[in-house]
């Protein structure tokens, strides 16, 4: 079995070739610094440009840099969620790869979560991006994300987070819900801190992700909402939305009792609404099956992976 570390800083990047070197420097001081065991781990989610050339030289020249290589791009959620899975660490750390996020506020996430927390969370008061198309859906998104969770985080979608491995291991990621990940622990029975962090321009390139996620995103806060509700229990969630199909299909059916009713109007509206039940009813009971079994099996994704080889 693999040593334990005491951290691990997992990083998505796609076409970040410029970022890397001064990236790893940043993060490489930040955790010498630390005095305690631990790796970088990048996530390539599927890069076009020379970023795996990059990081395999990295990983050559620096034993604690892992290296997960995807077949191709699946986004940051699925990176991250790679990522986490393969850490080692004790605390995980995860942050962007675009030097916008500062390592040097790792020390700082570390000491609020020695505080007793399970995921501190970081907040970009001062946020270096454009107002309109980056800024403004941020603030509504987070508005929404807190009013529908109940989870008061300033910056959901902020990277830079740190997490208790035994916390977010547990936490099951896709679409894009990683900037749902202080409510989707809250599953977990997590407590959730938020710091102040600090956020640069963009130096190099342009960012990969634009205003049209904000349609996922509203989705996928109706997912969270009804994971964070009924996750223990889709059948219920699903039993519940069937419940009005069921007294309406009823209602047909007494119709056809009604004198002078007929023709097929009836029985056709009774069996169709029967029918949207069953179906309901039976999605809930697939949702039963799905959460016994988990769905999220990172090996179809992964390509390669780097780490360093174990001492005989």
């Amino acid at each position: 079995m693999a040593d334990r570390l005491f951290l691990s800083v997992v990083i998505p990047v796609y076409n970040e070739e410029e970022s890397l070197l001064p990236l790893y420097k940043r993060i490489r001081d930040a955790c010498d610094a630390l005095g305690k065991a631990y790796e970088i781990v990048f996530v390539d989610d599927g890069s076009q440009d020379q970023t795996l050339s990059i990081l395999e030289r990295l990983h050559d020249q620096d034993s604690r840099v892992k290296v997960i290589r995807f077949r191709k791009n699946y986004g940051q959620t699925a990176a991250m969620a790679a990522g986490f899975r393969l850490a080692r660490g004790e605390i995980i750390v995860s942050m962007d790869g675009d030097l916008q996020n500062d390592p040097a506020d790792i020390p700082r996430l570390l000491a609020k979560l020695e505080e007793g927390y399970d995921v501190v969370c970081g907040w970009r008061k001062e946020r270096k991006d454009k107002f309109l198309s980056r800024r403004l859906p941020s603030i509504i998104a987070n508005w929404l994300i807190g009013k529908v969770t109940g989870v008061p985080i300033h910056d959901n979608g902020c990277s830079l987070k740190a997490y208790r491995a035994a916390v977010i291991k547990r936490t099951a990621l896709y679409s894009e819900l990683h900037r749902f990940i202080p409510a989707m622990s809250t599953l977990t029975g997590a407590k959730i801190a938020e710091i102040v962090v600090r956020h640069h321009p963009r130096r190099f390139g342009k960012s990969k992700y634009g205003i049209s996620r904000i349609w996922r995103v509203l989705l996928d806060i109706v997912i969270v909402k009804m994971l964070t509700g009924f996750a223990a229990r889709p059948a219920l969630w699903f039993g519940v939305l069937s419940l009005p199909a069921l007294l309406v299909g009823t209602v047909f059916l007494l119709g056809m009792a009604i004198p002078g009713a007929s023709g097929i109007v009836f029985p056709a509206l009774s069996f169709l609404c029967f029918s949207l039940a069953g179906h309901l009813l039976a999605l809930g009971v697939l949702g039963e099956m799905v959460l016994k079994t988990g769905d999220f099996q990172p090996e179809r994704m992964i390509a390669r992976v780097m780490m360093p080889q174990a001492k005989m």
